[in-house]
């Protein structure tokens, strides 16, 4: 695979300009063990809107056709990657690893290339340990997101140092509905329904997306309430 870094001008330029904003037809998502086990230690947020967060963003993902590769650690002891998502994707495959550092384990690197796709969005638990090998795949040359609300770390400090460590590598950092907004763009796009899909899974902000579906003139769900 040619060098990103080159194709991109490298990843020390300001990361500015239309050409760093996140693009479907060009974007990976790697959701990185968001399972039991991992979620009873995350402290940075509250588990349940992480469990959303990271719903959302996979059927954002879905909506605009952007490839998701899923992957756990040990899931027999840890526990299988929560419904939320995989029931996104019926059928797919979850990578199951040994590897704590997730760039190492060459089924899931093989996943990403195999896209052909160049920015790279991560998000996982924990953020310090399994989403932190964002490093190593920026020092690869590829362009990486990491998307922080559907991310947690085992506490506040741990998650923000983690972020800082991967900003000072080159990351760049979103939340989740910063990255479904970039894909789509505007309002012209057919994508809609991934900010429907999304607002089923954030029920704390339904009445925002309430408010935007009156704003597009677009039908409100019977169930809306």
């Amino acid at each position: 695979m040619p060098s990103i870094a080159a194709d991109k001008g490298g990843l020390d330029d300001p990361r500015n300009g239309l050409d760093s904003l996140l693009r479907p037809q060009d974007s990976v998502l790697v959701l990185i063990d968001h399972q039991p086990y991992q979620l009873t230690n995350v402290n940075s947020h509250e588990p349940q809107m992480l469990v959303n967060n990271a719903a959302a963003l996979a059927k954002a993902a879905k909506a605009f056709v952007v490839p998701t590769i899923l992957t756990s650690v040990i899931a027999d002891r840890g526990g299988r990657i929560f419904p939320q998502i995989t029931d996104v994707f019926p059928g797919q495959e979850v990578i199951d690893r040994t590897f704590i550092h997730t760039w190492q384990d060459e089924k899931v690197v093989d996943a990403v290339k195999a896209t052909g796709r160049k920015q790279l969005i991560l998000a996982g638990l924990w953020t310090e340990i399994c989403v932190a090998p964002a490093i190593q795949a920026l020092g690869e040359g590829w362009d990486v997101t990491v998307v922080t609300d559907a991310s947690g770390g085992t506490s506040v400090e741990a998650h923000e140092v983690a972020i800082q460590r991967m900003i000072m590598a080159g990351a760049n950092m979103m939340t989740w509905l910063a990255v479904a907004a970039e894909w789509q763009r505007g309002w012209p796009r057919t994508c809609r329904r991934a900010f429907g899909g999304a607002r089923a899974a954030c029920r704390r902000q339904r009445h925002r997306f309430l408010w935007e579906q009156q704003l597009l003139n677009t039908p409100v769900p019977k169930d809306a309430g």
